[in-house]
């Protein structure tokens, strides 16, 4: 059975304990990694390894020696409760040995979960979970993780019921981090907040959140909204000395550029901007207008098809900043 992206962050929470298997693929190692770490320990607990209810087969391993995976289906434990035969970065050159046991699998042996690659539509594994009517198959996509999602790695961290505020500025976060470093900030914050009682506020979440270069990108962002055109060289400089890439600053400028854009044609009164600049983001919005924003845009929009082009010879990042010089004084007109 093929599951959708729901179905899936549901599935990885609670498996089916009497299901076949599931074979968990994508692109990004980190985020199949994390899922698989989710399902079996929902599957199995947290004393299922220590009890020996999980075996771990590495393809090249299998690919040895093919009995491996059925050895571990049949097996009878020392100690009761499911078992897992996790089989990690399957590809299509151990597919059939995979498949010949889901065929053979029966109920009371092992579940079968299998970590691979991005498998195309086309391959006889993904087919073979797709098809089984007691075995799953989840997509993984470079995808920031959900609302829900984030709420429920909230929870088993210990907090419960964050503010708006916070969520919105945790969700910001995700689109930044790279998985796994969101999910430690996430047990970060449940440690840091321990015994206390007051909500979960920004200060909370900035004081947890790590410090990349991310922090520094907003910083230069910053400068640039302020129209402070003659602070813009030192901090390119550093950016430069820790290997930050021209495109990344680019999009992560369009990206404060239309936030500030969508606050400055707010007509709620409560415009979206969240995290721990709201408030110079906000100011930004009032002195830049809409149409200033929209100037900004466009030449942004510019540097970044100039930055694509086959035919650009110039420095990258001395494009950036030029364009940033161009609308921090577009900013102080």
């Amino acid at each position: 059975m093929k599951l959708s992206t729901g179905q899936a962050a549901s599935y990885f929470a609670k498996p089916d304990p009497d299901a076949a298997g599931i074979l968990i693929f994508g692109a990004d190692a980190m985020r199949i990694a994390l899922k698989r770490q989710e399902a079996v320990a929902a599957l199995i607990g947290p004393q299922g390894e220590e009890e020996m209810r999980l075996t771990r087969i590495a393809a090249s391993d299998l690919r040895k020696d093919p009995a491996l995976l059925m050895d571990a289906l049949k097996a009878i434990g020392f100690f009761p409760g499911p078992r897992v035969a996790l089989v990690e970065d399957a590809n299509e050159t151990v597919g059939p040995i995979i498949t010949d046991a889901l065929s053979e699998w029966a109920p009371g042996d092992a579940q079968i979960i299998v970590t691979a690659g991005a498998l195309k539509p086309t391959s006889k594994l993904r087919k073979a979970f797709e098809g089984h009517t007691k075995a799953y198959a989840a997509a993984i996509y470079d995808n920031p993780p959900t609302r829900d999602e984030i709420e429920r790695d909230l929870r088993t961290a210990g907090i419960q019921n964050p503010p708006q505020e916070a969520m919105h500025m945790l969700m910001d976060l995700a689109k930044n981090l790279e998985p796994g470093d969101f999910r430690q900030t996430l047990e970060k914050i449940g440690l840091y907040k321990l015994n206390d009682t007051n909500p979960l506020n920004a200060e909370d979440i900035s004081n947890c959140a790590p410090t990349s270069f991310e922090a520094d990108v907003d910083d230069v962002l910053m400068v640039v909204g302020d129209g402070q055109a003659a602070a813009i060289g030192p901090v390119m400089q550093r950016l430069q000395a820790q290997g930050v890439n021209a495109v990344t600053l680019c999009i992560g400028a369009m990206r404060h550029f239309r936030t500030l854009h969508r606050a400055a044609i707010d007509t709620t009164g409560r415009p979206q901007i969240w995290g721990p600049n709201r408030d110079k983001m906000l100011a930004q919005a009032r002195r830049w207008g809409p149409q200033k924003l929209e100037t900004a845009l466009t030449v942004l929009a510019d540097t970044d098809l100039q930055l694509r082009s086959a035919g650009q010879h110039a420095p990258a990042l001395a494009l950036v900043e030029r364009a940033f010089i161009r609308l921090a004084m577009l900013a102080a007109r």
